[in-house]
């Protein structure tokens, strides 16, 4: 019985609108974010989830609680479902980080399934308790379906795992604050992505990517 997941990114944060590398730190929504959130809440309350699930980090929670509002549902936090921990990246722009780590930033986009961020995490742990923690969420709702709201590294490295990417790639894999993802699950090892980085609910109020995606 397949089992169709709606995975979230959370809305804005004022990293987000300021560029800087947010993972583990605890920032809350921008005022952009929850009307992003607010928006996406509209466009899915005809929807009929069995639960709801978000990464224990303030923003996604926020963000699922929004959107879970018409359903009456709680939001169950699960912490595999957190940002990757930027460790002593966590905060800074991406110019900082050149500046200060040099050759271990150029090291990181080449190669991030193996290097390990000072103080931080690799992409592989990412992966492995993200994937970890979505395939306890299908197995637990089998012809059901749910609503799932995480990060973008997060929801990349679930994306192209089950499109078998080289995860080493995964920033080919654009992902907006507010975007909403649709993922069908067969089994819990037989995914089928259905819908992408779709932020058509957004309109005016998406928040602009960062120059190094554009």
């Amino acid at each position: 019985m397949v089992c169709r997941v709606y995975l979230v990114r959370h809305g804005e944060t004022m990293w987000n609108a300021e560029s800087r590398y947010q993972g583990h730190t605890d920032v809350p929504l921008s005022d952009r974010g929850r009307e992003q959130a607010r928006r996406l809440s509209r466009r899915l309350a005809g929807q009929r989830y069995h639960a709801v699930y978000a990464s224990s980090l303030v923003r996604a929670a926020e963000t699922a609680e929004i959107i879970a509002a018409p359903h009456g549902l709680e939001v169950v936090r699960v912490a595999a479902l957190k940002e990757i921990n930027f460790g002593a990246w966590e905060g800074l722009t991406r110019e900082e980080i050149v500046r200060i780590f040099g050759p271990l930033y150029d090291e990181w986009w080449r190669r991030p399934l193996t290097t390990r961020l000072p103080e931080g995490e690799s992409y592989a742990d990412v992966v492995a308790r993200s994937w970890g923690a979505l395939r306890d969420i299908v197995r637990r709702h089998a012809g059901q379906q749910v609503l799932v709201v995480s990060h973008g590294g997060v929801i990349r490295a679930l994306v192209g795992y089950i499109l078998g990417m080289d995860l080493n790639q995964f920033w080919r894999l654009r992902q907006d604050n507010g975007a909403l993802n649709i993922l069908e699950f067969y089994d819990v090892d037989r995914g089928v992505l259905v819908l992408f980085n779709d932020c058509s609910h957004l309109e005016d109020c998406r928040t602009p990517a960062p120059a190094w995606v554009r």
